[in-house]
């Protein structure tokens, strides 16, 4: 139960390990997770530390596994996950793991070759086919005169001025006068393929380039081919140009070449073009066959793989975890033994023992590993022991600063009063509900939900704080009851304690629209109602005036009792560090100072409470209302030493003697301001005088050995104060005065500050009520109102559009909103009563956090 409120005790030991046994000792530490290793060798490079080469090997299996997770997911293939954890292989497993992962990625990178050498093929292959059949109909159209309605696309590269085309002549070319002759432009041509985006830029390229003397005819290709490169599906067209002259046909191959067009040789002879074909279409269909064959084999490659990849993730991530922590040990001058200091828990030192004992039996040694404690002046690591409960609010706590060694750890507390305070900001029993069902799934899917491991930010950190997020949504259904406010709503389950209010289904329409509560009347029965607040509330115009008063009473209260708590628990901390000083000069005035003025203040609303009430009656005029004070103006008065003014007939006091003992308290409350102030100072400079004085008075009996001695046998005490206060002794008197100073303006003006800032619990209490009304009203409300099938369509509506709005403002942001305003009420007013944060994690070697994490860098201290 000790680790639970404080951080376990640690101590710093010195490990020695035989050279043949210290991997093994390693494998069963990082199993156990429960050893910090300190760096040994600080000023070594990464790079000249005596297992850097082991550690490039796992970095080159580390490479060749994502290379093969890539190849795996690629093809869409499932990675076997049995959830095993199977333990860190012998250094002499190693090469079987480098063997097998070699031959591995050399079978899968020339089968990938492979396939991309016949994919390469096959593309050329089917773009062959495309130009032979394309330009097939091309040479058919002008054996039977051209036919500018084909489904072929015909253009001519040409303006009015140099080329021109009749729909019913032959094609003109370079001059008007000269017409076109197929047997002079037919062999002039060349054929190929070309990406489809390019073909207008292509296009307007081949005019400029060669003065409008070409021809150019280009068809798409319907279905998209497959870039072997990439796999991408690419859509491209076939073209064919005719010129004349090899000048033209340098240029035009240039140009092609430009564009990266492919060009592919066409026969001019139709028998040739019928020969090439059958040849082509015979090369496709066997490259199909081998392409099949070949993706078969690789798809089997592949398959085998999966099954153990994730197994070989762990495996080598083990190995690399290992050597990295190994380059930090020392070697001791006869090579033979490594030498590590780590921090441990002492409650944890005989199962360390254990794992080290089996260590050395797997290891097969016979030299046992030897664990010393040490001495340090060092604060040791903060460790607090969590589980996946407690977790989530050990986060909130680490991430305002992690507790300094033994200081009282604030997670325990918070686990009810995060979820309070929240709640109170909260309170709606129907958006807890939809809080809590969340919450409530993702822990009843806990373990399906962590085997899928997304990378999704957000939803790593809802699923991290489910069982806050269920404990908030838990206890908001409580004050939602408590308040008796559903979706803005109320419940009737008691029935009204008002007497000329009937609230049945037969007359709750016809109430009146503006019901003005008076307890002051006959109307109210005179009894509360059982449990939370009566549901005419609901109805009242004075809702407001009474939850206002309400809230911000307990608002006030709550806010005074966290902070005394806090304050209380630093009276742990002192008498845990022997703070005795800290106990007289700074606990007993701060928390009278606290208790004398605010929780005073407190005191007076429940007497104000219960002796007050509403009545009309003249006999108990001075306990009604109208005679009731104050308390802000009470307490306004009280500090300013002032009389409080009242009406006539009424009371000038709550209860006999209140003046006397209020001016008491505020004299007590303000003796508490030097007392904080100049005390501990004093205090410190008496103790220094002391100690001079008595170091003058022995000095000339002692030599100068006995003298060291004693300087060093006196100075560990002195030095050993780090934790709330401790060390303040080396600092000047000016220094002292100052930091006793700023703690106590921190703390005066603090009393003040933070109690107003628990308000934020009545205004966003107030808030969230009045906008989940006003969203009724204004939404929901409207589609209530229609009767027959168009109300039912238009209800459905809008009940969407309310649900959409519910969930998305009121129950996300205002519920992100009152998150963050209960952390900051946690780290500011509460844990800066007591907690000092200075410390730093605890950190060990452990499997579970490197594979979790996917780290396998250097644990560092």
């Amino acid at each position: 139960m000790g680790s639970l409120f404080r951080s376990a005790e640690m101590t710093l030991c010195q490990l020695f390990l035989q050279s043949e046994a210290a991997y093994a000792c390693v494998s069963e530490l990082g199993e156990l997770g429960l050893v910090q290793f300190r760096d040994l060798n600080p000023d070594v490079n990464v790079f000249q530390r005596k297992f850097v080469n082991e550690v490039r090997r796992c970095d080159e299996m580390e490479r060749k596994l994502r290379y093969l997770e890539k190849e795996i997911k690629k093809d869409g293939i499932p990675m076997l996950d049995t959830g095993e954890n199977p333990e860190a292989p012998q250094p002499r497993e190693m090469i079987d793991l480098e063997a097998t992962f070699e031959k591995l990625e050399n079978e899968l990178r020339e089968v990938n070759q492979n396939a991309e050498a016949l994919k390469r093929n096959f593309l050329e292959l089917t773009e062959l086919k495309q130009i032979l059949r394309k330009t097939q109909v091309f040479f058919d159209e002008h054996e039977g005169g051209i036919n500018p309605t084909d489904s072929m696309t015909r253009a001519l590269i040409s303006d009015d001025s140099i080329a021109r085309q009749s729909t019913l002549g032959p094609v003109q070319l370079g001059f008007p006068e000269k017409h076109f002759d197929p047997e002079e432009f037919l062999p002039c041509f060349v054929a190929g393929v070309i990406l489809r985006e390019r073909i207008p830029a292509f296009e307007r390229m081949l005019w400029r380039a060669c003065r409008g003397n070409v021809f150019l005819r280009q068809a798409e290709i319907e279905t998209p081919l497959e870039d072997p490169s990439t796999g991408d599906q690419v859509y491209k067209s076939v073209f064919i140009i005719f010129f004349q002259g090899d000048q033209l046909k340098t240029r035009v191959k240039k140009i092609c070449e430009g564009f990266r067009a492919t060009l592919y040789p066409c026969p001019e002879a139709p028998t040739d073009r019928r020969e090439m074909a059958m040849g082509v279409m015979t090369r496709i269909e066997d490259l199909n066959t081998v392409l099949g064959q070949t993706q078969d084999h690789r798809h089997r490659v592949l398959v085998a793989a999966a099954k153990n990849i994730k197994n070989w993730f762990i495996k080598v991530r083990k190995i690399k975890a290992i050597y990295h922590t190994l380059n930090l040990f020392n070697l001791d001058v006869t090579q033979k033994c490594l030498i590590a200091e780590c921090w441990v828990p002492v409650l944890d030192l005989e199962n360390i023992q254990l794992a080290l004992r089996r260590g050395t039996e797997r290891s097969g040694s016979s030299v046992p590993p030897i664990l010393n404690k040490m001495e340090t002046p060092e604060d040791p690591p903060t460790y607090n022991n969590t589980n996946k409960f407690t977790n989530a609010f050990q986060i909130l706590i680490d991430s305002y600063g992690v507790a300094s060694y033994r200081e009282m750890n604030p997670s325990p507390y918070t686990i009810i009063t995060f979820p309070f305070l929240f709640a109170v900001m909260f309170g709606d029993l129907g958006h807890g509900a939809i809080v809590t069902l969340f919450a409530l799934w993702m822990v009843l899917k806990e373990k399906p939900l962590a085997a899928k491991k997304s990378d999704n930010e957000i939803w790593n950190i809802f699923f991290g704080g489910r069982y806050l997020i269920l404990l908030m949504g838990l206890f908001s259904m409580y004050t939602g009851f408590i308040y008796n406010d559903v979706f803005s709503k109320s419940f009737n389950v008691f029935g009204s304690h008002w007497q000329t209010v009937n609230l049945t289904k037969s007359n709750v329409h016809s109430l009146p629209s503006e019901i003005m509560l008076d307890p002051a009347t006959n109307e109210y029965m005179g009894t509360p109602y059982p449990i939370g607040m009566d549901p005419i509330w609901q109805l009242a115009q004075n809702k407001i005036i009474f939850q206002n008063s309400f809230k911000m009473k307990i608002s006030i209260i709550l806010g005074i009792t966290h902070m005394l708590f806090g304050v209380t628990i630093s009276l742990f901390n002192m008498k845990y560090f022997n703070q005795t000083m800290n106990i007289l000069f700074d606990f007993i005035p701060q928390v009278i100072f606290l208790s004398f003025l605010f929780l005073y203040m407190c005191v007076m609303m429940f007497i104000k409470w219960l002796e007050y009430y509403a009545t009309n009656d003249p006999a108990d005029f001075q306990y009604g209302t109208r005679c009731a004070p104050s308390i802000l103006i009470t307490f306004i008065n009280m500090v300013l030493q002032k009389e409080s003014p009242v009406e006539e007939g009424c009371s000038t006091e709550m209860y006999p003697g209140q003046m006397i003992i209020q001016k008491f308290l505020f004299v007590c409350a303000l003796l508490c301001v030097p007392w904080m102030l100049l005390a501990k100072p004093i205090y410190i400079m008496r103790q220094r005088k002391q100690k001079e004085l008595h170091h003058q008075i022995t000095t000339p009996r002692e030599n100068g050995d006995a003298e060291a001695m004693h300087n060093n046998t006196s100075s560990p005490p002195a030095q050993h104060g780090g934790h709330g206060g401790h060390g303040e002794e080396d600092s000047g008197t000016g220094d002292l005065f100052i930091r006793q100073a700023i703690h106590t303006i921190e703390y005066v003006l603090g009393s003040v500050s933070h109690t107003a800032s628990y308000l934020r619990l009545w205004a966003l209490s107030l808030a969230h009520a009045q906008l989940s009304e006003v969203l009724w009203t204004m939404v929901l409300s409207k589609g209530l109102a229609l009767d027959d099938w168009v109300g039912g369509i238009a209800l459905y509506l809008i009940f969407a559009f309310w649900g959409t709005l519910t969930i998305g403002i009121l129950v996300l942001m205002e519920g992100l909103s009152a998150f963050l305003h209960t952390l900051r009420l946690h780290w500011v007013e509460f844990q800066s009563k007591f907690y000092e944060g200075a410390g730093y994690a605890f950190q060990p070697f452990a499997f579970e956090a490197i594979l979790d994490t996917g780290s396998t860098g250097p644990i560092e201290d």
